[in-house]
């Protein structure tokens, strides 16, 4: 909100679909839509049909890191409410009807699982949330404020857990649900959740029932069978294990076959798993029926051999594209509870791919002997683009489009300026195209005869990068200290242009970066005068600039960081810009003299980002304070508390040379 005007933000793709490299699957209880996080911090929405005919329907923006684990939320069809993690511990409650975040909270560690868990309170239902993930504990929180109750933990051997699964109890009357665990060095932990339990609301932890090793190294998943309520199935990397589930002895071990390794396994029938590999085959495995029960299991518990091994049913037929990808795609397994009942076993890929695949049920025996499942039908955001008519708007796409080509050129950078009413796009052939906002959008986004390229509503082409545009920053639009005038462009030539937005003249430009411009930043209204008419400047090479703008020259270059920066922060009153590297490592520089102030790791680098941050207001005015002696200058090297220490000194001067003058008088 900006006052009493509503801000609506509008995204135009353009004819090419956003990256969406798939890292966790969900699909919903009634089978009508599927959930997909990406390692880019998105979340997508897809409509299925009964046929599973799969379309997009929204994108979800609000995490800023890659998506671990999709949980549903709730258990009623009237609210369908999901919850998301990002590995910067970042959680969202979503409602996917309509796409709105409705809780948002961060905590400290990073979740890889979340098992959604509800209970009954007299009559009232209570929704929680186990989550397990890179920390010692199961954390349970609240479903709908994502607030953390209590913590299961460890008194024997505690460590990471890899997997939980939640053993719901049938009987109505002092109900004891049971939730098993799997931690990172192979040993099963038990815990009891009785009612008592489940109204706790403080943080008192709850300690194992039972911890039990059962060598499972490398646990990827643990599944209960909900069928029987007999068994369970651990799926390591190396191996498949089914436990049973009353005093949790080894009933049956698979190998994996190859360099082939295990990602996951479900039930899917009272005697039938299906297990899925890292690079997304699919296998579907008959067992004994009434396994636990099973005289010729029972005889070699604890014990491997060959004969042990269940028959092959199907197998999922590998990628037929064969295409490469950046990352092993993601596979789950689902089955419906209600109408439809499909038993869908899906997969992800970094193409933004979905590929499901249906079991056909029952019908077929062991003697099938392995028979290949085809996938049904796949779909990616790329091909549902293709498939718009008409045909997906970009910003200036009828602009783009030169003669005799059909894709038009990319729009690499963009900034909408609303003081002016205009929209900067800097292109792939680092030409920028300044254009009116409104009727830009009128002319994208409503059909009419103003789609023709003749309609097309005035412009202007700035020309003077030699390859891509990679960032625009209007200086002005953020603080009023700069030029009304100035508009300034990075680019891959190494180059960053000082523009005059009204003329379309380049006023000047500077070359002395060694790699291409990745950000350009306006620095803080506090810093000292000669830094607030300068633009900083990041490149891929690894070094900052501080480029003045007034004086049309750079004024400090920092170029000896050894790993790609990730952050630049502010440290005014000390007159201190500080660069945080992908290696953990801080450079602390000082911008009036340029010098490299120190270089430091480990925990002193992330006190020395985090004191940036928490900056308090006294602290900004200590340069001005007469506190702030010759020898604290001195020892920072800091010409701007000396410049401030010798104002104050003149000052305090002329006001008792004053006050003499007036006495004498």
């Amino acid at each position: 909100m900006s006052g009493n005007s509503l801000v609506l933000p509008i995204v135009l793709w353009g004819r090419t679909a956003p990256t969406h490299c798939i890292s966790t699957v969900l699909v919903m209880d009634d089978f009508g839509t599927i959930v997909t996080g990406c390692h880019d911090g998105q979340i997508c929405l897809w409509d299925m049909t009964p046929e599973l005919e799969i379309c997009p329907r929204a994108m979800l923006l609000g995490h800023t890191a890659s998506i671990t684990c999709l949980s549903k939320a709730s258990a009623g069809t009237d609210k369908q409410y999901i919850v998301s993690s990002s590995e910067s511990g970042e959680m969202c409650l979503w409602d996917v009807t309509d796409g709105r975040c409705i809780e948002f909270t961060k905590l400290a560690c990073t979740h890889t699982g979340i098992q959604f868990y509800q209970f009954t309170i007299g009559t009232q239902r209570e929704g929680r949330l186990l989550c397990n993930g890179h920390y010692p504990e199961v954390l349970v929180m609240d479903a709908t404020s994502l607030e953390v109750l209590y913590s299961l933990m460890s008194k024997i051997s505690p460590d990471w857990i890899s997997s939980i699964s939640i053993i719901r109890s049938h009987r109505t009357q002092d109900a004891e649900d049971t939730v098993v665990a799997m931690s990172v060095t192979g040993i099963l932990k038990v815990w009891i959740i009785t009612a008592e339990v489940s109204r706790m609301q403080d943080l008192d932890p709850v300690f194992e029932e039972e911890s039990k090793p059962v060598y499972c190294q490398g646990c990827q998943s643990i599944s209960f069978c909900t069928f029987t309520q007999s068994s369970l199935l651990v799926t390591c990397s190396k191996y498949w294990r089914v436990f049973d589930a009353a005093d949790y002895s080894l009933l049956c071990s698979v190998p994996s076959e190859g360099d082939q390794a295990w990602a996951g396994g479900e039930f899917m029938a009272p005697d039938r798993v299906v297990l899925w590999t890292e690079d997304g085959c699919g296998y579907v495995y008959q067992l004994p029926s009434s396994l636990p029960s099973s005289q010729h299991f029972r005889s070699h518990v604890g014990k491997t051999k060959e004969g042990l091994v269940p028959p092959l049913l199907y197998k999922i037929t590998d990628r037929s594209d064969k295409q490469l990808l950046i990352c092993p795609p993601v596979t789950r397994f689902f089955f419906g509870r209600r109408e439809p009942f499909h038993k869908l076993l899906i997969q992800g890929d970094s193409a933004g791919k979905l590929s499901p695949v249906e079991h056909p049920g029952q019908r077929a025996s062991a003697a099938a002997g392995g028979a290949e499942l085809q996938v049904s039908a796949t779909i990616s955001l790329q091909e549902a683009f293709d498939k718009l008519s008409p045909v997906s708007a970009g910003i200036i796409d009828q602009l783009s489009v030169l003669p005799g080509k059909e894709e038009p050129i990319k729009v690499t950078a963009s900034a909408y300026i609303p003081s002016q009413g205009r929209l900067v796009c800097g292109r792939e052939d680092g030409s920028i195209i300044l254009v009116p906002a409104t009727q830009t959008a009128i002319v994208q986004l409503l059909q009419g005869e103003h789609m023709l390229r003749r309609g097309w509503p005035p412009h202007r082409t700035l020309r003077g990068h030699r390859n891509k545009v990679t960032c625009v920053l209007y200086p002005y639009q953020i603080s009023p200290r700069y030029d009304q005038r100035s508009l300034v462009s990075g680019g891959v030539d190494f180059s960053v242009i000082v523009w005059d937005i009204f003329t379309g003249e380049m006023k000047h430009i500077f070359c002395v970066h060694g790699g291409e411009i990745t950000q350009l930043i306006v620095p803080p209204e506090n810093c000292s005068t000669r830094v607030q008419h300068c633009i900083c400047s990041v490149a891929s090479d690894h070094s900052v600039g501080l480029l003045s703008l007034r004086e049309r020259k750079c004024i400090m270059l920092a170029s000896r960081h050894l790993f790609p920066i990730q952050v630049i922060k502010w440290r005014p009153a000390d007159d201190y810009l500080v660069v945080g590297c992908s290696d953990g490592s801080v450079y602390v520089w000082q911008m009036d003299t340029g010098a490299l102030d120190r270089c430091v790791m480990g925990i002193t680098a992330v006190e020395i980002l985090n004191a940036c941050d928490e900056l308090a207001p006294a602290t900004v005015d200590a340069l001005s304070h007469s506190a702030v002696n010759l020898k604290q200058a001195m020892t920072r090297r800091s010409l701007a508390a000396l410049k401030n220490m010798a104002q104050h000194k003149l000052q305090t001067l002329a006001t008792n040379l004053l006050a003499a003058d007036n006495a004498d008088k």
